[in-house]
């Protein structure tokens, strides 16, 4: 090949070079152009890689809202009213003509708690033989129906009237309670029966309600109950009262002991009275609450160190047969329960009137009759407040 032939064959190669230098540029700019823009830098900081730009920026500046601790709930309180004694004799005897009206404007504060508790001084009979005794009361079975009516959930029969008609009546008085559906303690078939608790269950607070009289009279030497024979729960059995308020509270219920004790016609307590509220106490009782003395008597919380019991001596006749037996004076009391103590105490005065029922204490008399039934706790060796 001569010299020109070779020049020509050279010069051929040079289009086909730059052809391919011009998609190499092309390529480069597409792929510069389809790339994201860089994120900007603040001043002397580190620039970021194209793969670190993808990472979510909220990784590295953003952190959890701690969310608020929940409230906890207060411990339900529950309010358990007590009134003294009761029956439907002489006077009060008509007021069964309407069961629903017998107790009056009083049973408002009585339906206002949670639980209500009177101690009902009567057999349930219209039959039986009256007991060797002075006094005698019995009521027909509408009664209770009187009882329900005015707010009250349950009623003690461990006093020295509920056996005042022999074997028959007493038989009957069992049958009625049976029968009626409406809550009685204090009182069985034998003595497993008349020593158990009430037990009422109240927004998740166990209460267990017992009933003993102390009163040492015939219904007491004949009619206590035992393992084989009806009758009243008395303190001829202490010890078997002591150790179910033991075993109700070791359960964790608040537990309730409603005694009927103490003289007629005596304010202040006696010896007896104090030492069975040392040991109710000592038990684990939270409040101990009674009748029979006709008249009211002192309370407070008892006076011994580590104890939490509140204690009611006396609350006085209530519904009642007799004008002026030893007193007049009478009230509903209604403790307030919070954590299995009592920590309110609240007094409503009332005044039994001529056709025997207790009429609430208005206007400016009230806060006298309240005041005279604060300082009967001088006397009854009782506290304002618990000791601590």
């Amino acid at each position: 090949m001569g010299r020109h032939a070779q020049k020509r064959a050279a010069g051929g190669a040079w289009p086909g070079i730059l052809g391919v230098g011009v998609l190499a540029v092309v390529v480069i700019v597409v792929v510069a152009l389809l790339q994201p823009d860089p994120p900007d830098h603040t001043e002397g900081a580190a620039p970021t890689s194209p793969m670190q730009s993808r990472e979510p920026a909220a990784s590295s500046t953003m952190s959890p809202t701690p969310l608020p601790s929940p409230i906890p709930e207060p411990p339900p309180r529950v309010t358990i009213a007590f009134a003294g004694d009761v029956h439907f004799t002489g006077r009060t005897e008509a007021l069964l003509a309407d069961p629903v009206s017998a107790f009056g404007p009083i049973a408002d504060t009585l339906s206002a708690a949670d639980v209500a508790m009177v101690n009902l001084e009567t057999a349930i009979t219209e039959r039986g033989e009256e007991a060797p005794k002075q006094f005698h009361f019995r009521a027909p079975p509408v009664a209770l129906d009187a009882l329900a009516a005015a707010g009250v959930d349950l009623a003690s029969l461990a006093n020295n009237h509920a056996v005042d008609y022999g074997p028959v009546g007493l038989a009957d008085t069992l049958e009625a309670i049976e029968q009626g559906g409406f809550p009685v303690v204090g009182m069985g078939r034998d003595a497993a029966s008349a020593y158990a608790p009430y037990r009422s269950d109240v927004r998740g607070v166990g209460i267990s309600f017992f009933a003993v009289t102390q009163i040492p009279d015939h219904t007491f030497t004949a009619w206590t109950a035992t393992d084989s024979s009806p009758g009243v729960a008395s303190t001829a059995d202490q010890a078997r009262l002591i150790d179910g308020v033991r075993a109700a509270t070791q359960a964790g219920d608040v537990t309730i002991v409603y005694v009927h004790w103490g003289l007629e016609g005596d304010a202040c307590p006696t010896q007896e009275m104090a030492a069975l509220v040392t040991d109710l106490a000592a038990a684990g009782a939270d409040a101990i609450v009674g009748t029979h003395a006709h008249l009211l008597l002192g309370a407070g919380y008892h006076d011994e160190p580590g104890s939490k019991a509140y204690v009611a001596y006396g609350l006085g006749n209530f519904l009642w047969w007799r004008s002026r037996a030893s007193s007049d004076d009478t009230g509903v009391l209604t403790l307030t329960v919070e954590n299995g103590t009592v920590v309110d105490a609240d007094f409503t005065p009332a005044l039994i009137d001529d056709s025997g029922r207790p009429q609430p204490v208005l206007g400016p008399e009230a806060p006298l009759k309240l005041a005279a039934f604060e300082a009967l706790r001088d006397c009854a060796g009782l506290l304002p407040a618990p000791v601590r």
